[in-house]
């Protein structure tokens, strides 16, 4: 089932087939994440890639294979980026935000891992809050394309907010734009975001192109 949709269908009058493939689905051993919606037939379609438009998890992989990892965490497990690219280039045009500074983002919040939950309930590759996630999408942030989409218009959202000041702007999605405020428009003094904004900005800066 790798790499592509899996669609089976679920007429009215066999909506118990439905309930079957799901209950398939869950019985078998999971190696990936398995995403799943309803289509406007009634068909259901099933994919283990992420990021595709509607599909919400269904089937999260065994925890030794996608345990959700803490900000700051020093583990050498990582997901492979490279899946996300299409996810992070639509991001990237919807919301005017570069792909570099996306990716240097999702490298320093999650290292990647679309299940990732941090010890203050923050969700996903960009590890939203939930109060953030509801102001900005109406998605599920286990979601790789709903919760990159989300965290791109957040960032949008503070670089309008602080006028395009990166530093300020990332010292808001760490610590929120409030407390930059109440800083006077500076870095709070806080250490976890004193050490945040310039771990985002020396990952953003290598990645840019060696002509910028």
């Amino acid at each position: 089932m790798r790499g592509h949709a899996a669609t089976r269908p679920a007429h009215p009058a066999s909506a118990p087939s439905a309930v079957l493939v799901v209950f398939f689905a869950l019985a078998q051993p999971a190696h990936a994440d398995i995403f799943g919606k309803v289509d406007k037939t009634g068909a259901v379609v099933l994919t283990d890639t992420p990021g595709k438009a509607g599909m919400s998890l269904i089937v999260a992989a065994p925890a030794s294979e996608s345990r959700a990892k803490e900000r700051g965490s020093t583990s050498s497990s990582r997901v492979d980026g490279a899946q996300f690219e299409t996810v992070i280039a639509e991001a990237s045009e919807t919301f005017h935000v570069q792909p570099e500074l996306l990716r240097a983002v999702i490298d320093v919040e999650s290292r990647y891992n679309p299940r990732a939950v941090s010890d203050k309930g923050a969700l996903g590759l960009m590890q939203l809050m939930p109060d953030t996630a509801r102001r900005f999408s109406d998605g599920d942030m286990f979601n790789p394309r709903d919760n990159v989409l989300a965290g791109a218009r957040y960032l949008r959202f503070l670089l309008d907010l602080f006028k395009d000041d990166m530093e300020l702007a990332l010292a808001a999605y760490n610590a929120g734009e409030n407390a930059v405020i109440r800083a006077g428009y500076r870095i709070p003094l806080i250490p976890e975001t004193r050490a945040y904004v310039p771990r985002v900005l020396e990952k953003y800066r290598r990645m840019l192109p060696a002509s910028s």
